[in-house]
Parts: C-alpha cells; structure tokens; sequence
C-alpha cells in the first residue's frame, strides 16, 4: 500500500524449557495469518519438555542445547548460535525458557529478542520470579490488578524496554491457580500481538523506551 508500512515475515527461534503454551499461540497466530512468520526451530535446555513434541508434530527442527553438554562456556554459546544461523532465525522468542539467555546472543539479536513474563513489569519480576511464584506474591501483596508484560531482552532478568503490556484483574476468590489460567490467556493473545507489530515494522527502540509506529 501506498504510504502504507511493508510487512516481513519474521523468521523466528524459539526457546522454550516446558509444555511451551505461549509457542502453541505463536503458531497458531501464524496459521490462522494473523501473524507474519515461520517458526524455523525450537531450542530448549529440558529433553523433557512438553514444547519439543509439539515442534516435531509440526514439522519444525529442534535442537537440545544444555551448558553442561559442552567443555567450555564459549563452546556452548557457539552452538546456539550456530543453531540459529544454521536456521537463519532473524528474531528469537523465549516462551517459558528457564535460563538467561548469555549476553553474547543478546548482542548478535539486539532488539530482535522477547521474552513475556507474568506480571506489570517492573513490578513482580527478577530472578526467582517466574511461574505461580509471581502469581502468589501478587496475591500475598494484595495487589487488585496483575497483566502481562511483553519485553526486549537486555542483560538483566525482567528489565528490557517494555513493548507491550495488558491488565489483568485480581478477584477476590483469586488462587495462583485461577490467576495464573486468567493472565495465560492473554499472554497467548498479546504475544502474537506484539511480534505482528514486528513484521509490519512499527516498532522503534530509543534506549529504554520503545514506540510504536501508527499504520
């Protein structure tokens, strides 16, 4: 379109160390075109993990990639990223990945790397705080809104330029678990969301602040 922003097709590695519900949303957003993308591979650290069966039901390369699996610390930096030029991954999205992702995969994919966590960025996150962990502490904070928040990676648990957030209401009656099923829902929703705004290339990153492009 005419004045209009070119849309490309993000071409993205996923990391996932569990059941990986955020990337059964991604590909289901990409089937149903409401996102712009190939998912080229999954890599995890669990050879358990619930994400690899459902990469493999959908035809997509997978790859085990575990620090202890290597002599040395760059030997293990060296396979991811191999693992993801191999792919030619352009864009990496962590979906219930339980490791930090090293710094040197950070500089090769500044900007083209999110995470989604659990809660309002910058509160309720850090190191230790992932899963019904954020969940409870909301609940004994006695907090009466909780939401999602969708961030660039930088060196630092939980603390990239925030790109998106949504709220999510705490009731009453609230467990962990019914907490935690409620904000899932829109993690599933506002991920794909968000990396759309990456296909159409509407998303502007100046330091710790990210704008977003009108279409």
């Amino acid at each position: 379109m005419k004045g209009g922003i070119e849309s490309k097709k993000l071409h993205l590695g996923v990391f996932a160390s569990g059941r990986g519900s955020n990337f059964v949303a991604i590909l289901q957003a990409i089937q149903e075109g409401r996102l712009q993308a190939n998912v080229e591979c999954l890599i995890s650290n669990n050879s358990d993990a619930g994400a690899l069966s459902v990469a493999k039901k959908n035809n997509i390369p997978t790859a085990v990639i575990v620090k202890s699996m290597y002599a040395s610390r760059d030997l293990f930096i060296e396979a991811l990223l191999d693992c993801l030029k191999k792919h030619d991954v352009d864009f990496i999205v962590l979906a219930g990945y339980m490791k930090k992702i090293p710094p040197e995969v950070i500089a090769v994919y500044k900007n083209h790397l999110l995470n989604i966590h659990p809660a309002l960025l910058p509160s309720f996150g850090g190191k230790g705080m992932y899963g019904h962990h954020v969940h409870e502490s909301v609940l004994e904070y006695g907090c009466k809104v909780t939401g999602v928040t969708v961030h660039l990676v930088d060196d630092e648990y939980d603390h990239g330029p925030i790109v998106a957030q949504q709220s999510v209401v705490v009731k009453e009656e609230d467990t962990p678990e019914t907490l935690a099923a409620r904000v899932l829902q829109v993690e599933h929703q506002i991920y794909a969301e968000t990396l759309q705004l990456f296909a159409e290339g509407r998303v502007e990153v100046k330091g710790q602040k990210v704008y977003i492009k009108k279409k």
